[in-house]
């Protein structure tokens, strides 16, 4: 058989992916909230690597001729502050371009670590069952028997106030999701029969468990991840708000709403807009899991 009857492995592998991504893009792209909220994002994460660039004012530079000025088409505003400034004159729409550095930061490594750590227990407490699933369930179930806030403000307090004492708070709240999604994944594919064939042929338990059973529980982890990178930046912003996340002068939209909480009545853009900025990437963000979840789960698409 010749090489223009039969295409090479590569080009086919190749293939299958174009086929495989033109039709997550097909079932995601039917979610037209999904879609807005990608674009939302996309500006959004833009906008934080180019934040420098495009934020008007250095966003701890304080302009003592400019307290509390309030937006530009109120009576009173500046061109040069288009949102307005805080009580100690620093440029609102800076801060709010430079805070979103921190959220989407926050965001990425409280997933990552949670994601991790998740999926290292779930795949053991999956595979191996026995004593290693009970001692890894009941440990997940301690830490999902508290509300999420509060664990992590106890855990906040025994660290210390601070950014990353609060991420890592949040990574470990969040973990238990990870861990009990895995390990569900783990024992329904664990008994079908493209594992007991690698198991047959020789394949040791780190092989069968990385590379054998974990690539066909993706799915349910990337919507997994993407649901849990806004809950994380809502559980920041909430911390930073109780004063024991980010610290100010840092440009955090929790702890601009925490500083900015006092001039609420005499100054409510001061605490509309950081909190504005909250709602939107909380909301562009589900948005994305929802259509992703379309899109990855076959009992989900439609025709």
């Amino acid at each position: 058989m010749t090489s223009s009857e039969t295409p090479p492995i590569p080009q086919k592998v190749t293939g299958l992916r174009r086929a495989a991504l033109a039709e997550f893009w097909h079932y995601f792209a039917m979610n037209k909230g999904a879609v807005i909220g990608l674009f939302v994002f996309a500006a959004l994460v833009l906008t934080a690597i180019f934040a420098p660039l495009i934020a008007p004012h250095p966003f701890d530079m304080q302009y003592r001729d400019a307290l509390l000025v309030p937006p530009v088409w109120q009576d009173g505003g500046r061109a040069a502050f288009l949102l307005g400034t805080d009580a100690v004159g620093r440029d609102i729409l800076s801060r709010l371009i430079h805070g979103a550095r921190y959220s989407l930061f926050i965001g990425f490594f409280v997933v990552i670590i949670a994601l991790v750590s998740g999926v290292i227990l779930g795949v053991l407490a999956g595979y191996f069952r026995g004593w290693v699933d009970a001692l890894i369930m009941r440990i997940m179930d301690i830490i999902l028997a508290f509300p999420s806030l509060l664990l992590a403000l106890v855990l906040v307090a025994i660290l210390g106030p601070g950014l990353f004492n609060a991420m890592l708070a949040i990574a470990l709240v969040l973990q238990p999701h990870f861990a009990r999604l895995v390990r569900a994944a783990v024992m329904a594919e664990k008994s079908r029969e493209y594992v007991t064939s690698a198991k047959l042929a020789g394949a040791s338990h780190i092989r069968l468990m990385l590379v054998t059973i974990l690539p066909n529980c993706l799915g349910p982890l990337i919507v997994q991840a993407t649901l849990s990178f806004s809950n994380a930046i809502l559980e920041a912003a909430a911390l930073g708000f109780l004063g024991m996340g980010a610290q100010p002068p840092t440009p955090e939209w929790g702890t601009m709403l925490a500083t900015a909480r006092e001039f609420i009545t005499r100054a409510p853009w001061v605490v509309t807009f950081p909190g504005l900025a909250i709602l939107i990437t909380v909301l562009a963000i589900n948005l994305i899991g929802d259509g992703m979840r379309d899109a990855l789960d076959p009992k989900l698409k439609r025709s």
